[in-house]
């Protein structure tokens, strides 16, 4: 009877000195991004070279000093576990890999984010379940190497054979290029190279700070007189319309797209509107739509949370950045932004941006249901903008708007889609309410990837079709727009080897506006063909300020 006790302590004591080998083991060869249970599988069978100097420092040390090592060693091997997990996240949404010195900066937008679309209390619970996991394995990690080196050092002499003979076998594996793939090699150093990479984008984020300091500081068109801004559009106004998630795989791949944009431009041009459209590489990838309209508007590539904190920290000093917005204010134009996605004040709108007014869902007056991530449907933001700025004064009376408006009826999860209604009948969006329940719910259309593209593309080809409605409807015959996406979607829908490509277009009714650009070769319609010129984002601001300032040269 007394065995029994003896025997279950001991079977305890195995299965937790397994766990712990196999916690550690996974931490070394964990391949990322994780592509799922098969890759993973075959990661377990390669002989990290990391593995070989952890049993070499046990081996070679003794007492606090090996106690020291293996907790010091175990902390750091948890750490970078943690950022292989959120690689995979962040190469699965935004199409690169984690950086340690400013995305910790985005758990505040995940939360907003898995809130607008699954619920605050599940977007608290999924947020609070991933930092008990991390947090978890920073704990657990050290505390497994700890157990492996109490392992080794009860079993010093096997210890020492097992770690000869397996790096015989690496060294062979590794002279030889042995392994299940290129990607996956036996002799692994996987780990290393992670660590070195982690270091190294510390290193250059801090060197960017510099960089990018300097290129700030340069601004063409800071000193340029009021009266030399604009010149070509005065009297007119100016709308910057960006689509949520509308990437080049929208055109190219989506049937509810394309059949959007051949009707569209076949409406437009029967209304008397001329086209013209291009392609822009934006800054960013399925999400952090914010590093797009600011690239757009300063005419900077803001490619990273550290930067767009930098460039808005510009806004009280000397060496604040010209926007686009700050252009038409100074030369006239009432600027607003309508950013139907807030729910609270935005500083920065008037600080940095320079607009005059910024709507939100606050302040659009909309009394209808949500739709999946966006409070509101796309055109109401539209009706609530033409009722809240074009039609509240007579042209003729108010000085001309110069606005963004940012549409995310088409924002993830694509779900459920809201309906085009009657533009008379839209009111305060009370009319929405019959749509409530009729659309596929955001569970259904997640069932499958292919239902996820396809709702997608519906939820794109919405948004278009609600622009190109407006535009028609619209009694202002001196409107211009400047229609675009702000990034491709996340990968599940764009692809693993999908750019960065976005769609844009101006439309004008005033043919004189499009003569202004003639030099750029974009091409007719709203659909860009492949052979459409290719910019970066960040060369917008410059190019439009210029095409139409007071030369006739775009």
């Amino acid at each position: 009877m007394r065995r029994r006790p003896v025997s279950l302590r001991r079977a305890s004591g195995l299965a937790v000195s397994a766990l712990a080998v196999l916690l550690v083991w996974v931490a070394l060869v964990a391949p990322g991004p994780l592509l799922g249970w098969s890759p993973t599988a075959v990661a377990l069978l390669r002989l990290p070279v990391e593995g070989l100097l952890l049993v070499a420092g046990l081996l070679l040390l003794r007492g606090a000093a090996a106690r020291w090592f293996a907790i010091l060693f175990g902390l750091l091997l948890g750490v970078l576990l943690v950022v292989r997990i959120l690689d995979a996240a962040f190469l699965t949404t935004l199409y690169r890999p984690f950086n340690p010195l400013t995305d910790w900066r985005y758990a505040g937008s995940a939360t907003g984010l898995l809130g607008d679309s699954v619920g605050q209390v599940t977007a608290v619970l999924a947020v609070v379940a991933a930092g008990l996991l991390l947090s978890g394995l920073l704990v657990l990690t050290p505390l497994a190497v700890r157990r492996v080196g109490r392992l080794v050092d009860r079993h010093r002499t096997g210890a020492l054979r097992a770690l000869v003979a397996a790096t015989l076998v690496w060294v062979v594996c590794a002279s030889l290029g042995l392994g299940a793939s290129v990607d996956l090699p036996t002799a692994s150093s996987s780990t290393l190279a992670l660590a070195t990479r982690e270091a190294t984008s510390v290193r250059d984020g801090l060197h960017d700070q510099g960089v990018f300091a300097g290129q700030i500081a340069v601004d063409p068109f800071r000193d340029t007189a009021p009266a030399d801004l604009l010149t070509a559009l005065r009297g007119k106004d100016v709308v910057v319309i960006f689509v949520e998630s509308y990437g080049r795989v929208a055109v190219d791949e989506s049937p509810d797209v394309a059949r959007s944009l051949a009707t569209g431009t076949t409406g437009l041009r029967a209304a008397g509107f001329t086209t013209r459209s291009a392609w822009l590489t934006s800054p960013t990838f399925g999400g952090i739509s914010w590093l797009a309209h600011s690239t757009l508007q300063s005419g900077l590539w803001v490619s990273s949370e550290q930067r767009y904190d930098q460039l808005l920290d510009t806004a009280s000093s000397a060496s604040r950045r010209l926007t686009l917005a700050g252009a038409f204010s100074r030369a006239g134009w009432r600027t607003v932004d309508v950013i139907p996605a807030n729910r609270r004040d935005w500083p920065e709108g008037q600080a940095f941006y320079g607009y005059d007014e910024v709507y939100d869902a606050r302040t659009l007056g909309y009394a209808g249901p949500g739709f999946g991530y966006a409070p509101m449907p796309d055109q109401y933001t539209l009706s609530a903008f033409n009722r809240l700025e074009l039609e509240r004064r007579p042209t003729r009376a108010r000085p001309p708007v110069m606005a963004e408006i940012d549409l995310v009826t088409s924002h993830v999860p694509w779900a459920p889609l809201p309906e085009l209604v009657d533009w008379a009948a839209i009111g305060d969006g009370s009319v929405f309410g019959a749509q409530a329940g009729k659309a596929l719910p955001r569970a259904v259309v997640w069932s499958s990837p292919a239902r996820v593209r396809t709702a997608y593309g519906q939820t794109v080809a919405y948004s278009i079709d609600s622009v190109v409605s407006f535009l028609r409807a619209t009694h202002d015959d001196d409107l211009v727009a400047v229609v675009l996406g702000d990034h491709q979607p996340v990968s599940v829908v764009s692809g693993d080897h999908a750019g960065h490509d976005v769609p844009v277009t101006v439309v004008s009714r005033d043919r004189a506006v499009l003569d202004r650009i003639n030099a750029w070769g974009w091409h007719d319609g709203l659909r860009p063909g492949p052979t459409a010129p290719v910019w970066p984002m960040d060369r917008f601001r410059d190019r439009f300020l210029t095409a139409y300032g007071p030369g006739t040269n775009g």
